[in-house]
């Protein structure tokens, strides 16, 4: 599920919203009430249930072959998310939704020293139809050639990602199982 051209997508479990008013979300680092979209390229970061804690990764221009085989992996495309196991049953079924908004009125917003990770209106938006369901997440991201890996805690793989060259976004991680114990990563012979 990506936007056509000329839109972008607001993705919600909730498919009865017939208008989009800015509010200031409750996980945003500013006080400027927004309606929050994404384009093309952020898409796929959104092909989850809301609350699931996900670790993204992606090639971009300066990503290194070293990084590019330890992160995403030899012959693994270009994209990478990580999910926890405990998630999968509800990733398998939630219902998400599309919604398809006019692109006009949203600019990229981003902080300093990252790639623009979102669009945002500061006006209300009407959507461009009825919210589009979109489908089974899984086949969503085998169809995009997005690999989904599944692991028992997402901290150490994350802290290999913001270390790397790649591209990354990590969204809901304040719902990722603690951070393992130093002692629980040593392996014992």
């Amino acid at each position: 599920m990506r936007p056509r051209p000329g839109e972008v997508l607001h993705f919600s479990e909730d498919p009865t919203i017939t208008r989009f008013v800015p509010h200031v979300a409750a996980t945003s680092g500013t006080t400027t009430p927004y309606v929050w979209a994404v384009d093309w390229r952020n898409a796929p970061s959104y092909w989850f249930p809301r609350q699931c804690p996900r670790a993204m990764a992606w090639v971009r221009d300066r990503t290194t072959t070293a990084d590019r085989e330890r992160i995403i992996g030899p012959g693994c495309g270009e994209r990478v998310h990580a999910i926890e196991f405990e998630w999968l049953k509800t990733m398998q079924t939630t219902m998400v939704y599309a919604y398809r908004l006019p692109a006009g009125p949203f600019h990229h917003v981003s902080s300093p020293d990252s790639e623009p990770h979102a669009l945002v209106a500061t006006e209300p938006v009407t959507p461009l139809g009825p919210p589009e369901p979109v489908g089974d997440l899984l086949d969503c991201h085998a169809s995009a050639g997005i690999q989904l890996r599944l692991l028992d805690n997402l901290w150490p793989f994350w802290d290999q990602v913001v270390e790397s060259t790649a591209g990354f976004s990590g969204i809901r991680l304040r719902n990722a199982r603690p951070r393992p114990s130093a002692d629980r990563c040593l392996q014992t012979e």
